[in-house]
């Protein structure tokens, strides 16, 4: 990671971590990688959208990009759109399942990918000489939103049949899935049940959406509904409920997409990718079904690096990133539950049938910190993360790390003894504290 980006693009509370000084050499550092790029720019619903849509344009202009706002659109339409359009790059402005006093850019290449960190560390370096360029050589700027039809039309395409038959509740966090998602899931034929489905930036993933999906369970019983979809702000992220109101992450979605596109010759290598966070009852299922799990560090683009490196199909993450690479190049929220609606009606079973996975009990803890890297430098927390990995002896698993996008360490404890991941996570937790606290 570098100065300004983390593992998933520049984001901060804005007007503090994320400046519109920092959106403006964005832009226009993007302008000084090719000569006169063309620059596509999407955003979710916030609030800050606009201001730091300008604010990546302007500075785009002024080395003589091309700039096209298509307003607001999910991050995996913004991937879509760059590669369709051949456009140079797709910006995303978006602070994903963050709430409203954050915002975010993410950048994709020509094809659609996020760029690596090399990359990004390229972008970095330009902020240092910003390239000016004086009438009449400015670029251009335009807008066409109309352009998320095509995105829409990508989506509809990608499912094998109509959804007839089924009752699906979505919810969109009022965030860039807000308009996107309803229709498409009824165009595919399915009654749909649409909550916090507002272009509201002030309550973008409040309470609602992939992160809180007690709501959605709430709604399956009252709408009695086969399953629910709730998405993050950007809609790169997917968690579900089934019918019986069970709430289901990426790993078990993940598991149950694996066996289906195995069962229809469709997994290359019979080989999935997770990431070090993956809960290990996942793996052990997928090993009886005959598939093999490999693991990359936390972050959907080293998801997808490993995709590509080795010709694979299906990866992604507990928190509900999920990627379908023979579909499409970065995770995507209202794919992914299309796929899930397909393979329901295609298996002819439910969506509990088809999550019904054994996982390990997990205890997270998420500890918002003044110096994650001297944290993370401590002697002191790794000997005692050293000490009960022995006592685990080899049946779980801990992992303590700095979030890449905010200001928190993550703790996670993996065992089959849910009590002794909870007393582990408390004491790693305190020891946290107290280095935090240390002057």
């Amino acid at each position: 990671m570098g100065l300004f980006f983390g593992t998933d693009g520049v984001r901060g509370v804005v007007n503090k971590g994320l400046t519109k000084e920092i959106a403006y050499k964005i832009g226009n550092a993007l302008s000084t990688l090719k000569v006169k790029p063309k620059i596509i720019i999407g955003r979710d619903t916030r609030v800050s959208g606009s201001y730091f849509t300008l604010a990546v344009a302007v500075g785009a202009m002024s080395g003589g990009a091309d700039v096209l706002n298509v307003g607001i659109v999910p991050t995996a339409g913004i991937a879509y759109l760059t590669k369709e359009l051949e456009a140079d790059y797709g910006v995303v402005i978006s602070a994903s399942h963050n709430s409203a006093e954050y915002n975010g850019i993410k950048v994709y290449d020509k094809n659609g990918y996020k760029l690596g960190e090399k990359e990004e560390e390229n972008i970095e370096r330009c902020f240092l000489s910003e390239k000016i360029n004086f009438y009449p050589n400015i670029g251009s700027y335009s807008e066409d939103y109309n352009l998320v039809k095509k995105y829409k039309r990508f989506l509809i395409n990608s499912s094998g049949h109509k959804l007839n038959g089924l009752k699906i509740v979505l919810d969109c966090a009022n965030g860039a899935s807000h308009k996107i998602a309803p229709e498409v899931f009824r165009r595919l034929g399915a009654s749909v049940v649409s909550t916090n489905s507002f272009n509201d930036g002030k309550r973008i993933n409040d309470n609602c959406g992939a992160l809180y999906p007690e709501t959605l369970r709430k709604n399956i019983f009252r709408y009695k509904a086969d399953m629910g979809f709730a998405f993050d702000g950007d809609a790169d992220r997917l968690i579900m409920v089934d019918e019986k109101g069970c709430i289901q992450d990426g790993d078990k979605i993940i598991c149950a997409l694996a066996k289906y596109y195995k069962s229809i010759n469709r997994l290359n290598d019979n080989t999935i990718v997770g990431t070090s966070h993956t809960n290990m009852g996942i793996e052990e299922d997928l090993k009886a079904n005959g598939i093999k799990m490999l693991r990359t560090d936390i972050g959907d683009k080293y998801v997808l690096a490993k995709l590509v490196e080795k010709n694979l199909s299906l990866g992604g993450e507990q928190s509900g990133h999920i990627i379908i690479k023979d579909l499409h190049t970065t995770g995507d929220g209202i794919l992914s539950a299309i796929v899930f609606a397909n393979m329901c009606i295609n298996k002819n079973i439910t969506a509990s049938q088809a999550l019904d996975v054994k996982l390990y009990p997990q205890t997270n803890l998420n500890i918002v910190v003044n110096d994650k890297l001297r944290i993370m430098n401590s002697e002191h927390l790794s000997g005692l993360v050293a000490k009960y990995n022995i006592e685990l002896n080899g049946k779980g698993r801990i992992m303590v790390r700095a979030s890449g996008t905010e200001p928190k360490i993550r703790i996670m404890v993996e065992s089959a003894n849910a009590e002794e991941n909870q007393f582990i996570a408390s004491q790693i937790e305190k020891t946290v504290q107290e280095i935090d606290g240390e002057n």
